[in-house]
């Protein structure tokens, strides 16, 4: 199997007109909603916006990417080779960018393992750190998410959509749940017959086994991490959570609302989740008009949505415009270091027991 380091690095460069225009418009439906949801009271709350709390927004951002650097350094313990905090939050916002600049966030999972495979991590193991980084935030946000269920269940909360927290709360333990179930029974699946996928070839099928299973060795190997290093992740990713879902509750202050930080970290993460279903990059429209939506019932009109504009500047636009640098940089020598895309692709080498 080839490695990403001898992929053809023209997917880097190759921007469709449509590719582009869903960019454009991902960057501009958020100024388009808030003329439309507040109106010219909601640009005046934007330009009255504090400068203190914007700088504090501003502040929080960029420690919460350093935060997800240290954790990718001790996810990776050594094994992409030296790699210092600087070096970790290249890959960190080259792959954000990535991730905002895709429907769905597809290109940043795909960036991140290309940018491991350039320092020597074979894809089947920077796919079981991409997994473990998954898991940590699944597990942040399930612990959340029943402690808030339980908090709303037992203490008098004047929350709207209370059904709606606990519905998410199942469907986030029931795909946790599935996820690690598929990990665990992968090499059971693989040797039963109505999963043997006939429709490819011998060779193919052997090749998919093959690194599905090193996939899963690999994560195995991450997991039995030392208990200190996987501890140190688990407050790395909280940390970074908790400072990155105060973003919204800080926007609300700015422009006057009241509103409990529970429930803008509800809102968040239920309006995040609902994104993932819309076609443009970042998912803008559905992020947007779901935390407005949230937020209507606690707020005027012109405060949501300025408050929903200024979050989306500093939780959206600011990660593009902060990784953009670093991918179009790593693209550059990727370009350089392969070979041409006429020529010749060379033999990966063969690696011995």
């Amino acid at each position: 199997m080839l490695s990403f380091s001898h992929a053809k690095p023209s997917a880097w460069w190759r921007w469709r007109p449509l590719q582009v225009a869903m960019i454009v418009l991902a960057l501009g439906l958020p100024l388009v909603l808030t003329a439309w949801i507040g109106g010219s009271d909601a640009w005046q709350r934007v330009r009255q916006f504090p400068l203190g709390i914007l700088l504090l927004m501003l502040f929080l951002a960029c420690l919460c990417w350093n935060l997800n650097a240290a954790r990718l350094r001790l996810m990776l313990g050594g094994r992409a080779g030296p790699l210092g905090q600087r070096g970790a939050l290249g890959i960190e916002l080259a792959s954000k960018f990535a991730l905002c600049a895709t429907p769905g966030g597809s290109g940043g999972p795909a960036t991140l393992l290309v940018l491991l495979a350039q320092r020597g991590l074979p894809p089947s193991k920077g796919s079981a750190v991409f997994l473990i980084d998954q898991g940590c935030d699944m597990l942040f946000f399930l612990s959340m998410l029943g402690g808030l269920v339980i908090l709303s269940l037992v203490s008098d909360v004047n929350w709207p959509h209370q059904t709606l927290v606990q519905s998410a709360l199942a469907g986030l333990v029931a795909c946790a749940t599935l996820v690690s179930l598929l990990v665990y029974q992968l090499p059971r699946l693989l040797r039963a017959r109505r999963f043997r996928l006939t429709w490819l070839s011998r060779d193919r099928r052997r090749r998919l086994a093959r690194g599905c299973l090193g996939f899963r060795q690999d994560l195995k190997v991450t997991l039995s991490l030392p208990p200190t290093t996987l501890a140190a992740m688990l407050l790395l990713t909280t940390a970074h959570w908790l400072m990155r879902y105060s973003l919204l509750y800080l926007a609300v202050l700015g422009v006057g609302g009241d509103v409990d930080w529970v429930w803008t970290f509800l809102t968040q993460m239920l309006a995040m989740a609902a994104s993932q279903l819309s076609f443009l990059p970042g998912g803008a429209g559905a992020a947007e008009v779901g935390v407005g939506s949230l937020l209507l019932p606690l707020m005027a009109a012109e405060q949501a949505a300025a408050a929903v504009l200024i979050w989306r500047l500093i939780s959206y636009h600011l990660y593009l415009a902060a990784g953009a640098p670093f991918f179009l940089s790593y693209g550059f020598r990727l370009f350089r270091r392969s070979p041409s895309i006429d020529g010749p692709v060379p033999e990966a080498k063969k690696e011995h027991p």
